[in-house]
C-alpha cells in the first residue's frame, strides 16, 4: 500500500520515474499521470513520448504544467498519482513570474488534501556546480527549498541514484 504521500528524488536520468511509476503499478489501483513539462523543443517531445510508451495505455495523463494542485484537487481514493516532475513545474512558474510562494503553498495544500495516494518526483539540483547566471542560482536555490517542503510532507522519501533507490524516510512502497 502507498503512502499519501511518497517523495522520489534524484539525479537527470538517474532512474527516478521508472522508480515512481513502478510503485504506482504495483499499487493496484487507477494509475493517473499529472504532467508538468512544456514542450519546447524535438528533445523535450522525444523524452515525453518516451515516457508515454513506457508507461503504456492503461494511464490517464492530465497536463498540468502550472496548475499541479488544480489537478490533485477533487480526486478520489481510487485513483494514484504521479506528479512527474517538481522541478519542470517549479521552472514554469519561475519562467512565468508567478508568486513562487504562493504556488508552493497551493501545491502543498493540495498534497495534503488529496483523497489518493501521490507520489512526487524531484531532481536533486544542489550537488553540482553553482550555476553562472543568477537566474540559475535562483533556480536552484528555489529547488533545493521545495524539495525540502516536499520531503517535510511526505511519508516516505526515496533517493534514487544510478536506479538503485534507497529510503531515505518511512517505508518505502
Amino acid at each position: 500500500m502507498l503512502p499519501a504521500v511518497t517523495f522520489v528524488l534524484g539525479g537527470a536520468a538517474s532512474g527516478k520515474s521508472v522508480i515512481a511509476e513502478n510503485f504506482i503499478k504495483n499499487s493496484g489501483l487507477q494509475p493517473l499521470y499529472i504532467a508538468t513539462a512544456r514542450i519546447w523543443d524535438e528533445e523535450i517531445q522525444l523524452k515525453v513520448d518516451q515516457h508515454r510508451a513506457r508507461r503504456g495505455g492503461e494511464w490517464t495523463c492530465v497536463d498540468a504544467p502550472l496548475d499541479v494542485a488544480g489537478a490533485l484537487g477533487g480526486l478520489g481514493p481510487e485513483a494514484c498519482v504521479l506528479v512527474d516532475c517538481a522541478t519542470m513545474w517549479l521552472t514554469n512558474v519561475m519562467l512565468d513570474g508567478l508568486d513562487l510562494e504562493a504556488q508552493q503553498r497551493a501545491f502543498l495544500d493540495a498534497l495534503r488534501a488529496c483523497a489518493a495516494p501521490v507520489v512526487v518526483v524531484s531532481n536533486e539540483v544542489g550537488q553540482g556546480i553553482v550555476p553562472e547566471t543568477a537566474l540559475g542560482r535562483a533556480f536552484r536555490e528555489a529547488q533545493g527549498r521545495l524539495n525540502i517542503a516536499l520531503a517535510a510532507e511526505a511519508d516516505c522519501v526515496v533517493h534514487v541514484v544510478a536506479g538503485l533507490p534507497r529510503t531515505l524516510k518511512g517505508e518505502m512502497p
